[in-house]
């Protein structure tokens, strides 16, 4: 089994800058993807950036240029950083993990920005 729990939500004016953090505790052998969505209130989950390890990085059109993904394989991490954040970015951010062909979620970090 895989946990994966985020953190650095919170709440920031437009214009500003968060970095999310996704680690992965438990059996992790082979992470396969590592990835970012989103859900907002009344609105359907989205994916915001997804990474093949060892091949391509597909991001949002709405955060291209704004969003970075990265990961600390020593660490079974990855991280989000977020700028230039707008009030439409607001929503729980879930980190998705597929590890040896298992999809792991964590529980969500909210952020907010605010106009």
């Amino acid at each position: 089994q895989v946990q994966l729990v985020e953190s650095g939500g919170g709440v920031v004016q437009a214009g500003g800058s968060l970095r999310l953090s996704c680690a992965a505790s438990g059996t992790i052998f082979n992470v396969n993807v590592m990835g970012w969505f989103r859900q907002a209130p009344g609105k359907q989950r989205e994916l915001v950036v997804n990474k093949n390890i060892g091949g391509s990085t597909f991001y949002a059109d709405s955060v291209k240029g704004r969003f970075t993904i990265s990961r600390d394989s020593a660490k079974s991490t990855t991280n989000l950083e977020m700028n230039d954040l707008k009030p439409e970015d607001t929503a729980v951010y879930y980190c998705r993990m597929i590890v040896s062909g298992r999809q792991y979620w964590g529980r969500g970090t909210q952020v907010t920005v605010s106009s």
